[in-house]
Order: structure tokens, then C-alpha cells, then sequence
């Protein structure tokens, strides 16, 4: 063997003899422990030793008897030698480098604007000298009314055979249109003519079997209190403030926030309004204040045209206020129920981290899942 071999042997071995002793000192610190449930995590807080193969453990035991003694002297290498070398061997050991997991992509959502609009075809029609219900699109969730009589006042009167009376206000000679909320059954729709004061005498009067052909369309479609068009000022901003988002609860969060930023409470409308307001979304947006009910159906608006089932609801708080609040269907969670609401003095938004309950709030959780906390009397 030359000398130049032999000085590499004995140095290969000497680093050998230096690597096993530090192994082995460091055992409790360097273990690796893979686990099976999170690999990637695991991965990357620890190298990954791996035992030698087969080929590798026979090739070690292949060293000749003369190299194998000159292993044995390693020990003999001078201490700047055997300093430098442990460097390098502790180097090897100890190093590491920091893996960050892969940021997941998350599309934006499309936007993805729909602007039902109610007719009245004339397919199926009740009618008399005073009043006419068109029922010819039940199935899509709303029904048509007019009055064509000489009486100022009118009321509208909707019942789910069982369910909550509706009473709206009519207000010309032409169609409008009224949600059907009650979902599948027998409605009675009844229009009233007002005799004196709050007297009110039965002009029409007709039941009407529904059979929906979606359970959202009612919160889907324009009616007399969520009021809008395809030419609605309030459709293209809701469009507008959909662009980008990634989820619909994205889209419920933007309406939200511009809403409550750029419309101001209406004091002195709230002071001096009258029984049978109803809310124009555009007015209150280009007029930038409103009331409660101004609000409710501003947000309804945007949030139905972005083919995000909404509903007006309003009711009774704890303490007795009454006020409004906004539901919206989401497809993972199915219908939240007051996700925007009045407390009486301000809009909230619940927390959105709602969606997944270990992390939501312990305050907006009581409010969902505690009925007491609100008592819903008419969805729009």
C-alpha cells in the first residue's frame, strides 16, 4: 500500500472512530421519531436518518487486514488533526435547513351576478272586477298581485295553511310581487279593500297550491320589501364588491363592511316613519342613510344577486327590540342564521371564523345555537 493510502485510511477511520463516539453521546437529542399521522410536519423539524442498505454494511466489511489495523491506530493522529476532523464530523450531524409547507392556491370565486326577474305570464290567473292573482309561477316562489279597484287603501294578506300571516300593502294598478316563504302547501292569498279606519272588507279571495321547484328561490328573486333589477345600482356594486373574493363567506364579509362604512344611520327618518315604508335599495344607496330596514334590504339585494340565498328576517331581540337581521345559505355550513344583525343600536357581523365552531367565539356561538336570544316573526 503507499503512503499517500495509507494517510487516507487512516484519517477516513480516525473521522469514523470521532463520528461514532459523538453518535452515540448524542442519541437522546438526535432521535428520530417519524410520526405516521404527519409526516410532512415531522419532515421537515428533523433530518431524516437513514439505516445503510445491505450493499453499503457489506462493502464496510471488506476492509483488508492491513487496513483494518491501520483503523485501529487512528488514535495516534496528532490533536490538531482529530480537532478539525470532529468539526467537520459534529458540521455533519447537527446541520439542518428550515422547509416551509406549500401555501394551499385558493382561487377566486367567479363572480357570479343573476338577476331573477318575477312576471306575470298569465298562465294561471284569479280575478274579478276588483283584483287579479297570478299564481302561473308558484313553483318558482312568489305569486303576482294587482288591484284594480277604486279604493285607496289595499291590504295583501299571504297564509301557509298552519304557518304565519304576511299582510303587505298594495300599492297601484300593476303587478307586484310577493314572496312565497311558507316553502310547499296550500296558501290563501286574500286582498282586503278598506272600509273606515283600520276596517278592511274582503275584495278577492282564492287558495293556491305550491309546489317549489327550489327551496332558495324565495331568497333568491326580487320582492316588494328586497327591490331590484337587472339596471339596479345596488346589483352592480354587490357585483363589484364580489370581485375577488374567494368564497361566498368572503362576499358576505365585503357587503357587509361597505354597507356599515358607507351608509349612515338615518335618525330623524327613524323618528318620523310610517307604517307600509318600504325600502329602495338604490335610494339608500345614493343617498348613503337609511334605517334599519334600509339596510337589511341594501345587503339582501347584493347578496341574492350574487346567487347567495338570502333572507330578511325580522323579530325581537332579548329586551324586546324589535329589529332585523340578514341569513344568508352558505353550501358548507347550510343557512346561518342571523350572520348580519341589529342589535338595536348598531349592524354586526358574527365572527368569521364562524364556520368551524372550535374556533368561533364563545359570545357569537351562545347567540346562534340559543334560540332566546331572538325571535324571528316574518322572513322576506
Amino acid at each position: 500500500m503507499t503512503p499517500d493510502k495509507k494517510i487516507i485510511l487512516r484519517l477516513a477511520a480516525c473521522c469514523a472512530s470521532i463520528c461514532i463516539l459523538m453518535v452515540g453521546c448524542a442519541a437522546p437529542q438526535q432521535k428520530n421519531i417519524i410520526s405516521q399521522a404527519d409526516p410532512v410536519s415531522q419532515a421537515a423539524s428533523s433530518p431524516l436518518i437513514q439505516e445503510p442498505s445491505e450493499a453499503e454494511e457489506r462493502s464496510f466489511g471488506d476492509i483488508s487486514s492491513e487496513e483494518s489495523s491501520l483503523a485501529q491506530e487512528a488514535p495516534s493522529l496528532e490533536g490538531s488533526h482529530i480537532e478539525a476532523i470532529s468539526s467537520l464530523a459534529a458540521l455533519s450531524v447537527v446541520s439542518s435547513m428550515e422547509i416551509k409547507e406549500n401555501t394551499v392556491p385558493r382561487a377566486a370565486r367567479p363572480v357570479q351576478t343573476t338577476v331573477l326577474t318575477p312576471s306575470a305570464p298569465g298562465t294561471t290567473v284569479y280575478s274579478n272586477s276588483k283584483a287579479s292573482i297570478d299564481a302561473s309561477n308558484t313553483s318558482e316562489g312568489y305569486i303576482a298581485v294587482k288591484y284594480t279597484g277604486s279604493v285607496g287603501k289595499i291590504k295583501l294578506q299571504i297564509t301557509r295553511s298552519g304557518g304565519t300571516t304576511y299582510t303587505y300593502n298594495l300599492k297601484g294598478s300593476s303587478y307586484e310581487y310577493f314572496p312565497l316563504t311558507g316553502g310547499n302547501g296550500t296558501y290563501s292569498i286574500n286582498v282586503y279593500e278598506n272600509v273606515y279606519d283600520s276596517q278592511y272588507a274582503l275584495a278577492l279571495a282564492q287558495n293556491v297550491e305550491v309546489s317549489l321547484r327550489g327551496a332558495f328561490l324565495p331568497y333568491l328573486y326580487p320582492s316588494q320589501y328586497v327591490n331590484f333589477n337587472a339596471n339596479s345600482t345596488a346589483v352592480a356594486q354587490g357585483a363589484a364588491l364580489a370581485n375577488g373574493a374567494s368564497t361566498d363567506l368572503d362576499v358576505v364579509q365585503s357587503v357587509y363592511n361597505y354597507v356599515v362604512t358607507n351608509i349612515s344611520y338615518d335618525y330623524n327618518k327613524a323618528a318620523t316613519v310610517k307604517s307600509g315604508y318600504l325600502p329602495s335599495p338604490d335610494s339608500t344607496l345614493s343617498s348613503k342613510t337609511g334605517i334599519c330596514f334600509d339596510y337589511a334590504a341594501l345587503m339582501a339585494t347584493m347578496l341574492r344577486t350574487q346567487n347567495i340565498p338570502t333572507r330578511l328576517e325580522v323579530g325581537y331581540v332579548t329586551g324586546g327590540t324589535y329589529h332585523a337581521w340578514i341569513s344568508v345559505y352558505l353550501t358548507e355550513q347550510g343557512w346561518v342564521n342571523g350572520i348580519i344583525y341589529f342589535d338595536g343600536q348598531s349592524w354586526k357581523l358574527m365572527d368569521p371564523t364562524f364556520a368551524s365552531n372550535a374556533n368561533s367565539s364563545p359570545e357569537i356561538m351562545s347567540f346562534i345555537e340559543n334560540t332566546a336570544n331572538y325571535q324571528r316573526v316574518y322572513v322576506y
